[in-house]
């Protein structure tokens, strides 16, 4: 994982986050992420395959057809996924500065796909957790 500084700034800067896996289903750590996301500030675009809205937002059904660049990407998908999602970023126009996989997800293959794009990568952790531990819980955005 990145240090605690180099993740500070990579939140404190970030704008928009999008949430692939996203769905509202009260309960579910996704739910309960995408939550906190919003309410810390960030623009959330809710990325999934079957879903027309998540939150009461539009949702997209893959990072190609979000409608702006966005700074990171929050997985919420088993680990064989994890690949085929990341094979999607070099083919964008923009480069997010991180790709991160939620609690209990990783994948080898996802640091191969990247290598060299820029991007960071962030595994087996909570984006909630570590934001609130790193810029305390507060309102950044």
């Amino acid at each position: 994982m990145l240090d605690h500084t180099a993740l500070r700034t990579i939140l404190q800067n970030a704008r928009r986050i999008a949430v692939l896996g996203a769905k509202d289903k009260p309960g579910q750590p996704v739910d309960t992420v995408g939550r906190y996301l919003l309410h810390q500030g960030y623009i959330v675009y809710p990325v999934h395959p079957a879903r027309k809205t998540v939150w009461g937002l539009a949702a997209f059904p893959d990072l190609a057809a979000l409608p702006e660049p966005v700074d990171v990407i929050d997985v919420f998908r088993a680990p064989p996924h994890c690949p085929g999602h990341a094979r999607e970023i070099p083919a964008l126009p923009w480069r997010p500065k991180l790709f991160w996989m939620q609690l209990g997800i990783s994948s080898p293959e996802v640091s191969e796909i990247l290598a060299g794009t820029g991007v960071e990568i962030v595994e087996n952790a909570c984006l909630m957790v570590e934001h609130a531990r790193l810029l305390g819980n507060a309102q950044q955005h």
